[in-house]
């Protein structure tokens, strides 16, 4: 077998064997399987980045096509820190469930077994709804609007007075 199928193989397991741990109920197990979901991603990125070759530095007389592509490097490194601070995260999670629980497993509870029991149909979204939407008669929709055109005339003769005091002046 080459390096590179046998770096595919650990890849695909790296990404099953993740897979499986996110999708249980331990706490722990979900950050084991997320760290494994981060070094198959590094490697996939690491392998994506080709054949390795001279380090990205500039020297004078070296072929362009001999340099190393920085790229895959730099998103690699970047990968690392998402990784860490998500693990760090999941810990202090586990922790504090911990602390208050004193369980790791992550448990089904009453209102949970009951939004899973519960029809697809729900009154407020699937209900035929009446023609008029609006929440107001249309009276009070009137006395807001002449109340709106009174306002409005008022500020009116108010600027025109203070034009006109202006004006004066």
């Amino acid at each position: 077998m080459s390096v590179n199928l046998t770096l595919l193989i650990v890849m695909g397991v790296l990404y099953s064997v993740g897979v499986y741990l996110v999708l249980e109920r331990s706490l722990t197990r979900v950050v084991l399987g997320l760290m494994l979901l981060t070094n198959a991603t590094n490697l996939l990125i690491l392998h994506a980045a080709g054949i390795p070759g001279l380090a990205p530095l500039y020297t004078e007389g070296t072929d362009p096509r001999s340099y190393t592509d920085p790229l895959p490097q730099a998103l690699v490194l970047t990968a690392i820190v998402i990784g860490l601070a998500v693990t760090a995260f999941m810990l202090g999670l586990i922790y504090r469930s911990w602390a208050l629980s004193r369980r790791d497993v992550i448990t089904d509870d009453a209102e949970d077994r009951r939004v899973a029991t519960q029809s697809a149909f729900v009154d407020e979204e699937d209900a035929d709804l009446p023609q008029d939407t609006s929440e107001f008669d249309d009276e009070q929709l009137e006395a807001h609007e002449r109340e709106n055109e009174q306002r409005h005339l008022r500020d009116q003769q108010y600027r025109d007075q203070e034009q006109k005091q202006e004006d004066r002046r």
